[in-house]
């Protein structure tokens, strides 16, 4: 997951000033935007060419705009991270957060990516990515293509699929590795618990 989560990292920043279809982008991310703190079940199948089977992982999450994300995974393992701007905490079962010590500084990325693309904030590095939007608000495709050569030799390209909610996230590597996050049973989060609360910063 590491690996993916460095790799989405670079979508927090992407382009819209560089899409195909700058109206049905910015739609898109105004309808996501509506929903300031959701709940979801997700899977996630990592394939890698030297792999016989995916390595498939499943969980929860709990993402609220503007503070950060709680991803809970429950199989294969039982673990909890607390991923908010620029740093990474795991939850243990006493409730507290306990540094990462595993090392990747992307882990938490994956929170930066989804804040930056449901708050909009899209400027910061516009010549990265170039981005297609196909379909409409109602039921969405965006795809993002590296335009830097030091970036495409890692990422082949990332595609994001939802409707009201984002329903997948599918990121291609240029060594033929693939993982696939989807989404179900996603909806607005509703009254956090006292432990979400605190360890997202949510007053």
């Amino acid at each position: 997951m590491r690996q993916l989560i460095a790799l989405l990292a670079l979508l927090c920043c992407a382009p819209l000033a560089q899409a195909q279809s700058p109206s049905l982008v910015d739609d898109v991310l105004a309808h996501l935007g509506k929903h300031q703190q959701v709940r979801a079940d997700f899977t996630q199948s990592r394939e890698n060419p030297d792999l016989a089977e995916p390595q498939v992982s499943k969980g929860d999450l709990l993402f609220v705009v503007g503070k950060g994300m709680v991803w809970h995974t429950r199989e294969p393992f039982d673990d909890t991270l607390v991923l908010t701007s620029g740093d990474a905490r795991r939850l243990n079962a006493q409730g507290q957060l306990e540094r990462v010590r595993d090392g990747n500084r992307g882990v938490s990325q994956v929170s930066g990516m989804l804040q930056g693309l449901l708050a909009g904030k899209t400027d910061e590095a516009a010549r990265q990515f170039t981005i297609t939007a196909d379909g409409t608000v109602d039921q969405w495709t965006l795809r993002f293509v590296p335009k830097q050569a030091r970036v495409a030799k890692v990422l082949a390209g990332i595609t994001l699929k939802g409707d009201a909610f984002l329903q997948s996230i599918d990121v291609n590597l240029a060594s033929g590795e693939r993982t696939a996050i989807t989404f179900a049973n996603t909806h607005d989060a509703g009254e956090l618990t006292p432990v979400e609360a605190r360890v997202l910063g949510v007053k």
